[in-house]
């Protein structure tokens, strides 16, 4: 059994740890009210873009051909827009991530590059061997559509000049406090919502369907990523708050561990202390 010392040691050690687990957990959650209003408030948004889209997208409506970002081509090559967090400890969601993303990019026979997003994701590239096209760090947790433009910008412009055939973005999907989905799906060319013949609008555009298309396309690709950012930026914060309170909680157990077994070497010593001086009182009495 371990020296009292020792243990006492291993108690004050551990208690310092679940303070600063505890307070982790706290600031996470503070956090996560803020994230996860602005995560949900962007759906409504993205779904709407996608059916005004499709309504400019019917033809006859889009003179002078399909636009660039709607244009199907033979793949040859892919980027895939890979966000993961910039900090760790949060469970399990960058290790969910990475698997995704390796079993993803295993199961294609034409070249992938990433655009990693996050310190964690170009980390685990590098290690892999993977080919990083670029890479993007330190949006913290407050990120705006102006720190995501270059992302969505790199991605339009070699898509428009052909140098890219599929984009996929890969992100974690906030579902719950305690669920988040690793998710890919593609970005570009730009899938319109499938609208019912029946509730196709007629709308004037001004100054054309085309025009308002080709300027629109643009503007729902940096949505989209400033989207996938906010779901990444909720799933963080949820996944760190959960993973400190587990932690909080595992030393928890193990200070009362610890703790019982201090006192059991404690009775132990004092037993054997008792037992010495009885003996020498026997030995005297002799």
């Amino acid at each position: 059994m371990a020296s009292i010392k020792i243990l006492r040691r291993r108690i004050r050690s551990i208690q310092g740890t679940a303070k600063i687990t505890r307070a982790m957990e706290m600031i996470a959650t503070a956090k996560l009210r803020r994230t996860q209003q602005q995560a949900l408030a962007g759906r409504p948004y993205s779904q709407k873009i996608r059916q005004v889209i499709a309504n400019l997208a019917i033809e006859p409506r889009v003179k002078g051909g399909i636009p660039p970002l709607l244009q199907k081509r033979d793949v040859k090559k892919i980027y895939v827009i890979y966000m993961t967090t910039d900090r760790g400890l949060c469970g399990g969601l960058n290790t969910n991530l990475n698997r995704m993303v390796a079993r993803f990019i295993l199961e294609q026979k034409v070249p992938v590059s990433l655009i990693t997003v996050g310190r964690k994701g170009r980390s685990f590239t590098r290690s892999s061997g993977l080919n990083i096209y670029a890479e993007f760090t330190g949006l913290g947790d407050r990120a705006t559509v102006r720190e995501t433009l270059p992302i969505s910008q790199i991605v339009v412009q070699d898509y428009s000049k052909g140098d890219v055939d599929l984009v996929y973005l890969a992100y974690p999907h906030f579902i719950s406090t305690m669920l988040q989905k690793p998710t890919i799906e593609v970005l570009l060319p730009v899938e319109p919502a499938k609208v019912p013949p029946g509730q196709i609008g007629e709308y004037i555009y001004e100054p054309g369907a085309s025009a308002v298309l080709n300027d629109l396309l643009p503007r729902f690709v940096e949505m989209q990523v400033y989207h996938a950012v906010l779901e990444l930026i909720a799933s963080e914060q949820s996944a760190r708050m959960v993973a400190m309170r587990n932690a909080s909680e595992a030393a928890q157990d193990m200070i009362e561990a610890l703790t019982l077994t201090l006192n059991k070497a404690r009775q132990e010593s004092i037993t054997k202390e008792i037992s010495e001086i009885t003996g020498g009182a026997e030995i005297f009495k002799a």
